[in-house]
């Protein structure tokens, strides 16, 4: 478009905007008119305090929100919260195990005892088939057991592991053939 031809159509324009602003200040029809306003008189609402009701406000602000974990923008329901299983009853605690006292080795014999001159502790003789150990009190034996005490007739050891104790009595041997 050319300049004349802008100019011609501002005035043109000019007078559809006085029309359309003249035709819209005029106010409703007589038809909108009597749809849109009623004879009766304005009733406020039955509100018993019209106060600002501050500790709901206060109430609200101190809520937090708390999302139950659906997706509000999805179409399907979430599967339903797993089932807690029932509460068993406490199983009733069985008394404990006592383990047997500890024992020396199958083979292994208590055969016998004695005393150095020089006034030293007992000295226990145990015999494993042919192999002879001899042992004083506080010693240990096979690097498991601690002999606590050496007695005429019995020897009282603890087991090093476990701290269990007990004892073994002097073996009897036959006396070899003269």
């Amino acid at each position: 478009m050319n300049p004349k031809t802008k100019i011609a159509m501002l005035p043109v324009l000019m007078l559809v905007a006085a029309g359309i602003f003249y035709y819209d200040s005029k106010g409703p029809s007589f038809s909108r008119r009597a749809s849109s306003f009623s004879t009766s008189p304005y009733l406020p609402l039955p509100v018993e305090n019209p106060a600002l009701q501050r500790w709901k406000l206060d109430a609200s602000r101190r809520t937090e929100y708390k999302s139950s974990g659906r997706d509000l923008f999805s179409e399907t329901l979430p599967a339903p919260p797993p089932k807690k299983p029932e509460p068993r009853p406490d199983p009733v605690p069985l008394p404990p195990v006592e383990a047997p006292p500890p024992s020396l080795p199958a083979n292994m014999k208590f055969f016998g005892y004695g005393t150095v001159p020089n006034g030293t502790s007992k000295r226990a003789f145990l015999s494993d088939g042919e192999e002879v150990y001899i042992v004083g009190e506080g010693d240990t034996l096979l690097g498991r057991f601690r002999i606590l005490r050496i007695g005429n007739a019995s020897l009282e050891f603890e087991e090093m592991g476990s701290g269990r104790r007990n004892s073994a009595s002097l073996a009897e041997q036959a006396a070899p053939p003269a």
